[in-house]
């Protein structure tokens, strides 16, 4: 499989597709251009991919453009390092610039601020001075109807005065908002006379101290996506009682209807064991409960990413989790899958021994060396095969011997045989312990007439381990990475308990004296199957010139099943 997924493919039927099929057939021909929004205060995560792979493979499919633009209207939660971190994202999992470019909400606070005085002039927002308690308890409920904020009278001109003064810096954080003048008794509590100002003194990271007041999102994207002429506005299901006043905003901006875009939602994706919370990701960050963004464990993309995921493996994930028109719950061993299916047919197999234990061969001459042939990859004979050598010292895993075995255990045991995998087969005869008991050392005899592994005399040999040479081994440090939270589904934890109260302290396990084939372990590179234990990848954050170190990408297997 590719570094990216065959787009022709992924997304090709969904109730997205099906609308803008149904709009060509009704004589709609603008070229398609859609957007992705992020907020610049926080890194992408699987669903900001399920996002994008929405916005950018809809373009595609339709010969269209795909833009990228930074919700940067908030300065008091943005920051330059998302917003490198968010493009480059973008860019890896899409493999390419953004086809319609890359924009910033703050490019267009001119032209917000414009509109926001023609809709003062045409009498459709006033300045209003209630405190954001107060702005509350007029809203009403759900149930009942807002009332009228005693500013909302105001003359134009007293509302062009009063507004120019907030722009010029007048009026302290809070003191007033610029508020759309629609329908205080309206059933979408949306649409109660929402602020589309507010007053913030922080300099922007791009604008700097230009503004002292920014434009509310509800406000600015539809401005946004009118200016860019995006004609399909894809968001979340959230963002569908707020389709009323993005349409309102286009229409009283003075947008021509053949011009308005329109906004459409699709359903949030939430994946087992995991959170997609902005909010909980950056605690997570912040308390130093993962080692960064891109810890291995995140759902971040940048995290994904230095795991060893692909961009192909993700918009496969994206394509199997579907785009509906509901929240959903996916299975994070469906994202193993689609990383587990492309490592099967593409990385190679090498022999890694966590947790060492010696093994001598008694019988096995002192300073002789043989080697033995194993595939590099059993998927794929075109990678062939690699030499690995055979001496009379050797290592195992600890996991893989036992003094006093369980039923049907059919590996190392006292007096038990089991087959060195792709060379001879060894008979447990004594095991050597130091002065506190702790086994050092098997001895072992091997039968030399096995080189193939099969017994000559027919015998049955249940057991097959993985094995490495005292020559043919170097010291590397091995990370196995498991679920982040205990409990599959975040959603459901009790009101008075966080995701913080549920993470797993057995996510990360450190094996610090792993071993790995020689030759594997020099090139510091590379994902590999480490065989009868998963697929690993080297970190190249963690790895120093002294010890590689390789973590876990998906395990060999999982309970998920495609259908």
């Amino acid at each position: 499989m590719n570094e990216h997924t065959s787009e022709n493919n992924a997304m090709s039927s969904n109730f997205i597709h099906d609308i803008i099929d149904n709009e060509r057939k009704n004589g709609d021909t603008r070229e398609i251009c859609t957007r992705f929004p992020p907020e610049p205060n926080g890194r992408l995560h699987l669903g900001s991919a399920k996002a994008i792979a929405i916005n950018y493979l809809t373009a595609k499919k339709y010969g269209g453009k795909f833009n990228l633009r930074f919700d940067d209207t908030n300065p008091t939660r943005e920051d330059d390092s998302h917003v490198r971190a968010i493009k480059a994202d973008v860019e890896w999992l899409t493999g390419n610039t953004p086809s319609g470019g890359i924009f910033f909400g703050s490019d267009y606070f001119d032209k917000c601020y414009e509109y926001a005085v023609k809709l003062i002039k045409d009498g459709k927002a006033y300045v209003c001075d209630l405190s954001a308690d107060e702005v509350r308890e007029y809203r009403g409920t759900l149930t009942e109807g807002g009332k009228n904020s005693p500013y909302r009278d105001r003359t134009v001109d007293e509302n062009l005065a009063l507004f120019a003064k907030m722009k010029n810096g007048d009026f302290p954080d809070g003191y007033c908002t610029l508020r759309a003048k629609i329908d205080m008794a309206s059933p979408n509590i949306n649409m109660r006379d929402p602020a589309i100002y507010r007053i913030i003194h922080i300099p922007h990271h791009r604008q700097g101290d230009k503004w002292s007041i920014y434009p509310l999102y509800d406000y600015a994207h539809p401005i946004q996506d009118c200016v860019e002429g995006i004609t399909h506005s894809l968001c979340s299901l959230e963002f569908k009682n707020h389709r009323p006043l993005y349409d309102w905003v286009t229409e009283n901006i003075g947008i021509s209807p053949t011009d308005k875009p329109h906004q459409w939602e699709f359903g949030r994706m939430n994946v087992t064991y995991t959170v997609m919370s902005k909010r909980h990701l950056i605690k997570l960050v912040e308390m130093g409960v993962v080692d960064g963004w891109d810890d291995p464990r995140l759902p971040t993309l940048s995290g994904l990413r230095r795991r060893g995921y692909t961009p192909s493996a993700i918009l496969k994930f994206a394509e199997l989790a579907g785009v509906t028109a509901s929240d959903s719950l996916v299975d994070i061993a469906m994202l193993e899958y689609c990383m587990r299916e492309e490592l099967n047919s593409t990385a190679e197999r090498r022999s890694a021994v966590l947790d060492p234990i010696k093994v001598v061969l008694t019988n096995y001459p002192e300073g002789k060396a043989e080697e033995f042939e194993l595939p590099n990859n059993p998927m794929d004979e075109s990678v062939g095969k690699r030499a690995v050598p055979f001496t009379r010292v050797l290592y195992i895993d600890r996991a893989d011997f036992a003094e006093v075995p369980p039923p049907k255990f059919y590996r190392l045991k006292p007096d038990g045989e089991v087959r060195l995998a792709g060379a001879y087969i060894i008979r447990l005869n004594e095991i050597i312990k130091d002065g506190e008991g702790n086994v050092t050392e098997l001895h072992c005899t091997a039968d030399l007439e096995t080189r193939n592994g099969n017994p000559i005399d027919g015998r049955k040999i249940k057991g097959t381990i993985h094995w490495l040479s005292e020559a043919g081994a170097s010291p590397v440090k091995v990370i196995d990475y498991d679920r982040l939270f205990t409990v599959s589904n975040t959603a459901d934890i009790p009101d008075d308990k966080t995701p913080l109260d549920y993470v797993n302290a057995d996510s990360k396990r450190v094996w610090e004296n792993a071993l790995l084939e020689k030759d594997t372990a020099s090139k510091k590179r590379g994902k590999y199957q480490f065989l009868r234990m998963g697929y690993y990848c080297y970190d190249e954050k963690q790895s120093t010139d002294r010890v590689p170190v390789y973590h876990s990408v998906v395990p060999l297997k999982s309970a998920y099943k495609p259908q």
